[in-house]
């Protein structure tokens, strides 16, 4: 049961990633960092999600841990913006870090 909540907050993650890091283009340099990290946390979101809906358990619970860091890092900057889609970008990345913890 935990696979299937950590594989749609990793979705769910991956998409408010994508939008975030898509808004800060749109910005000024003070937003490189915060697009840096949602594309990498995009990434390793894509990765767990996947590794988890085959089931490949053999290193399910590193890419866990390592989607929750770095969850909780993008997070953390986006949390540092007002703009609404950064908003959005921390909150689902809180809430993947959360399932990731729990999955493996």
């Amino acid at each position: 049961m935990h696979h299937k909540e950590c594989v749609q907050s990793c979705l769910d993650c991956l998409k408010a990633c994508e939008a975030c890091a898509y808004q800060c283009c749109l910005e000024n340099d003070k937003h490189l960092e915060c697009f840096k990290l949602c594309t990498t946390c995009a990434d390793i979101c894509s990765l767990c999600a996947r590794m988890c809906m085959r089931g490949d358990l053999a290193f399910c619970k590193e890419i866990c841990e390592l989607c929750a860091k770095i969850c909780d890092a993008c997070a953390a900057e986006c949390e540092k913006h007002d703009e609404e889609l950064c908003k959005a970008c921390a909150k689902a990345c809180r809430e993947c870090a959360a399932a990731c913890r729990k999955c493996c």
